[in-house]
């Protein structure tokens, strides 16, 4: 491990790198406090031009033609349309106006942009009566962690206090779902499905898995073929002459640097078109190892929701909420299913019904960290590696206090760079930069959470018998 003083251009680079952490803290204040008064400044637009209008008793189209002469106006001076600016007075309106406890955390530098941005999007799909206990909880929450982190819950709290159930909504939504085709350019188009989130969320990751099984087998497949290669996705020679064949196959493969998203689009190509993915340029119909692999989904499953005594909705670890009936689905179907016990008091998750290592312990982190543990990271758990905080070559033990999951970015930013991690208990963990300054990582807020039952009556209590004389 490299010490923080040992880092290449020892103080002067250190004093440097202070400079600009702390030039950025500044920044980030001044900028927060002039997007806000954008914002003040484009709600008061669209309230003059309502009062404008008010004042003549005036039709829904003369105070449109109002708000487009002014949102003009202003688009003149910022330098951009009119209609941006319209559309931007709007949202300003809906902040400002609907969600004040918001912008003033934001000024206050409490929050960022992108926290406010989450609370008034997650927000309005309740009903306006509801948005300001709504952003109490919300601001409180965000105050702990990234914008990226906080919206699950978010999304999660809104659907919980909407006076209609997610399980209601979700059906009228999933009503909807379809297929379109967006027109792009250089011959180019955009295939948008439109599809219930754990579907799309297992397209994803079969598609990711197959993409990196394809990369990862290049050279193998190089070596079992002699030294001839061949690439997926790409079409061969069909003569009858192999040698010819080959020679095309090895100028493919010789060829072939495509990125993982490529491939994963070829992938999504050939399984659309030929009902089953190719691994290389024979086209061999057969799927092969691609065909074996599956898409991976972790949920998490309150247990009155489980049993149908709560139409709530249930987190798609690391991703968004998914709606119970198929929470209910999944769970009843799967060979991977476990009750969670948490500690009634702070939440975490204490133990699982099988706890073997490594399985069981790792999916009792799973459970735990929910996503990498690095501050402002969001990977998912099942994406992410299983580190010893203390290393286990210098005596670190492989125990739950001593491990947490990381993304392979921030792993290796832990191995080779000065950034430092401890644990503090209960999933709680606190980084330090090289320049001293800490960043206290909390275990996630788990979304299944077990309360103690109410105690029964006490027993009715039986007059005493009178003594005898």
């Amino acid at each position: 491990m490299t010490d923080a003083a040992e880092t290449p251009g020892g103080e002067d680079y250190l004093a440097t790198l202070a400079g600009v952490v702390a030039n950025a803290g500044d920044v980030a204040v001044e900028l927060a406090r002039a997007q806000v008064r954008e914002l003040r400044m484009l709600a008061a637009a669209g309230r003059l031009a309502e009062a404008q209008i008010a004042q003549r008793n005036a039709r829904v189209q003369v105070h449109d033609m109002a708000l487009r002469s002014i949102a003009a106006e202003v688009g003149g001076v910022m330098r951009v349309t009119d209609r941006t600016v319209q559309r931007r007075i709007g949202e300003a309106r809906t902040l400002i106006e609907g969600f004040p406890a918001t912008v003033e955390a934001w000024e206050q530098g409490r929050i960022i942009r992108g926290h406010a941005i989450a609370i008034v999007e997650t927000g309005t799909s309740l009903p306006a009566e509801l948005w300001p206990e709504f952003e109490q909880v919300a601001i409180t929450r965000c105050e702990r962690d990234t914008p990226n982190r906080v919206r699950g819950e978010l999304e999660i709290l809104a659907h919980r206090m909407h006076p209609r159930s997610f399980a209601e909504r979700h059906e009228e939504a999933a009503a909807g779902r379809c297929v379109r085709l967006v027109p792009g350019r250089d011959g180019m188009s955009d295939v948008i499905a439109t599809v219930p989130t754990v579907i799309a969320e297992g397209i994803h990751d079969r598609l990711t898995q197959q993409a990196r099984a394809i990369i990862d087998t290049r050279d193998e497949r190089i070596a079992a073929r002699g030294g001839i290669g061949v690439a997926f996705g790409d079409a061969a020679a069909t003569s009858g002459d192999s040698d010819s064949d080959s020679d095309d196959a090895a100028s493919i493969v010789a060829t072939d640097q495509r990125s993982t998203d490529q491939v994963r689009a070829d992938v999504f190509a050939d399984l659309l078109l030929a009902g089953t993915p190719t691994l290389d340029d024979t086209r061999d119909t057969t799927a092969g190892p691609l065909g074996a692999i599956r898409a991976r989904v972790q949920i998490l499953v309150p247990a009155a929701t489980l049993t149908g005594q709560d139409d709530g909705p249930c987190d798609l670890a690391g991703r968004s909420p998914i709606d119970p009936a198929t929470a209910r689905t999944l769970a009843g179907g799967t060979h991977i299913w476990e009750r969670l016990f948490h500690d009634p008091t702070t939440g975490v998750t204490v133990a699982t019904d099988s706890y073997r290592v490594p399985s069981g312990m790792r999916r009792f982190l799973q459970a735990r960290d929910q996503h990498c543990r690095f501050p402002g990271c969001r990977i998912a758990a099942i994406r992410c590696e299983v580190d010893h905080t203390h290393d286990h070559a210098l005596g670190g033990r492989t125990e739950l206090t001593n491990l947490a999951h990381l993304c392979q970015r921030h792993h290796s930013m832990k191995q080779f760079t000065a950034w430092r991690v401890r644990q503090l208990g209960g999933g709680v963990l606190e980084w330090t930069s090289p320049l001293g300054r800490t960043y206290r990582e909390d275990a996630p807020t788990p979304a299944v959470a077990f309360t103690p039952a109410a105690p029964p009556p006490a027993p009715p209590t039986t007059p005493a018998e009178p003594a005898p004389f």
